[in-house]
């Protein structure tokens, strides 16, 4: 757990996941509340998010912690790989990280069965239990006539799985509202809960083989 004792701060670090083009950069913003990250598509092979991204927000009084108001900051971590280096994550988050945040699209087959392993192999068998999934361009699914429910049970195998899996539970964002506005609130307070569950404290980044 990082504090900031002087104001009364909790400092967690949140490290997005997901493939290119999966809307980790929308998750960031709402998360944030802001646009700060840059979206949109990729264009002759190149995504919008070339290098890591690291964006910071202070929420005022967001939360009571022992009967104390608590300000909240989250510091958001965006990467250009699927699978970030370990490296490159310990020098961004040198504390640890205590949310990760998978993002998968629900309009886009999905084949990147490899990702538990991955998160495994920087963090760790207990990256589940900091882990939340949030699934976005769910306007598609409105689209489709298809309920959340019904998505999930209809879905890969292996996506079904890690939906199951995860601490912090599943998340169904629609790309075509104001995501800072609208989505941002109830994600951070989900973020919150698991990370309040955890007691606070980070996942420490493998920077060697096992």
């Amino acid at each position: 757990m990082a504090d900031n004792s002087e104001r009364n701060v909790l400092v967690l670090n949140v490290l997005l996941l997901g493939d290119r083009q999966s809307g980790r950069s929308s998750v960031g913003n709402a998360l944030i509340g802001g646009e700060e990250f840059r979206t949109g598509s990729c264009t002759s092979g190149r995504c919008v998010t070339t290098d890591c991204q690291v964006l910071r927000r202070t929420f005022q009084g967001y939360f009571r912690r022992q009967g104390a108001e608590s300000d909240l900051m989250l510091r958001v971590v965006d990467t250009p790989l699927e699978t970030p280096r370990p490296h490159s994550v310990h020098e961004l988050c040198p504390d640890g990280v205590h949310v990760l945040v998978l993002v998968v699209r629900t309009d886009l087959t999905h084949n990147n069965t490899h990702l538990e392993e991955d998160v495994e192999k920087l963090f760790g068998p207990e990256w589940r239990r900091h882990a939340l999934l949030v699934f976005t361009h769910t306007d598609h699914l409105k689209g489709a006539g298809l309920s959340q429910s019904v998505y999930l049970a209809q879905t890969t195998d292996w996506l079904r799985a890690l939906a199951e899996k995860v601490g912090g539970g599943v998340s169904f964002l629609d790309n075509s509202c104001d995501w800072p506005t609208i989505r941002g609130r109830p994600l951070r307070e989900q973020l919150l809960r698991l990370s309040a569950r955890n007691h606070h404290r980070a996942l420490t980044v493998r920077t060697e083989e096992p």
